[in-house]
């Protein structure tokens, strides 16, 4: 496969530790750092960390569509508009079912833009879509698509030793993600990568018999923290989803924090990424990246 296409945020200073940064399913690396950048009105950006945005592959998923569509109005309010046409019955000619979802939230700019994105999936017709793994629906209860997320690992991995060549070390190395990008994280630093300084998960959940869980069951090195979030009024990807697998892997020995966002729908908060950046820095603070050098 070839190399992932990918954005990135320079350090404002000499570089000495790496975040990876892993977008939702139908997204890409710049879409999530343009929303990251309107939400924090900059760009999540540090002293020493680079921050890396890769892309997924294209692949075939579920036919549906999102129109994101903001604008400011004269309040300095701003509607955000998600139309998505779900096509259950698309080959026998039943029309599809149209959901609308309405959720108001302050912006500092206006924008405007049409996003590939997908609902839940359905196993009869696909449409092309950025994902990192395939996956029958968006439930805990349905099995893994073991064999894509393994192939995405190894994509991955091939980012985490890009790095490692500059001269960054594994330890100096965080990964994470938003939504389907937060799961493939948990996957790639539990099951490929537990050297890693850190692993955070927003929005995003594992499934109920996910293969990290039946992998850290031998584990008995000290595994990287993990950072989640979620919010409480998530429709699509439900915040006990969050709390269960938040709760399975500090049982499977690893050391968790998990922050509710009260009335938060699938969406990235100010506040939550304020928390983020925080904890980034006391994973990788700056003292303890120049004296590993």
């Amino acid at each position: 496969m070839a190399a992932l296409r990918r954005s990135v945020v320079s350090p404002a200073g000499r570089h000495r530790a790496s975040v990876i940064l892993l977008h939702g399913s139908g997204d890409t690396g710049p879409g999530v750092r343009t929303w990251i950048k309107q939400v924090l009105n900059q760009d999540l950006v540090f002293q020493h960390i680079k921050v890396i945005y890769p892309t997924a592959p294209a692949r075939y998923q579920d036919l549906s569509w999102s129109l994101h569509y903001t604008t400011i109005l004269q309040h300095g309010e701003s509607i955000f508009l998600q139309i998505e046409y779900l096509f259950i019955s698309f080959l026998i000619g039943i029309l599809p079912p149209i959901s609308l979802h309405f959720n108001f939230f302050p912006v500092q700019r206006e924008t405007c833009y049409l996003h590939l994105g997908n609902g839940p999936y359905t196993p009869m017709r696909g449409a092309l879509s950025t994902v990192w793994f395939d996956r029958w629906k968006i439930s805990n209860e349905c099995p893994e698509h073991i064999e894509s997320i393994d192939s995405m690992c190894q994509v991955l991995t091939n980012v985490i030793d890009e790095e490692v060549k500059n001269g960054i070390s594994k330890n100096k190395i965080i990964l994470g993600g938003f939504s389907m990008g937060g799961g493939m994280a948990m996957h790639l630093a539990y099951r490929y990568h537990q050297d890693v300084a850190g692993v955070f998960a927003l929005s995003s959940f594992l499934n109920k018999t996910s293969a990290v869980y039946q992998a850290l069951q031998k584990n008995e090195s000290v595994l990287p923290e993990l950072f989640q979030c979620h919010g409480t009024a998530d429709e699509l990807v439900l915040h006990s989803w969050g709390e269960e697998t938040n709760k399975m892997l500090k049982s499977l020995g690893v050391a968790t924090s998990f922050h509710s966002f009260p009335n938060l729908n699938h969406e990235l908060h100010k506040t939550e990424l304020e928390k983020l950046s925080s904890w980034i820095v006391k994973k990788l603070p700056v003292e303890t990246a120049m004296s590993n050098e």
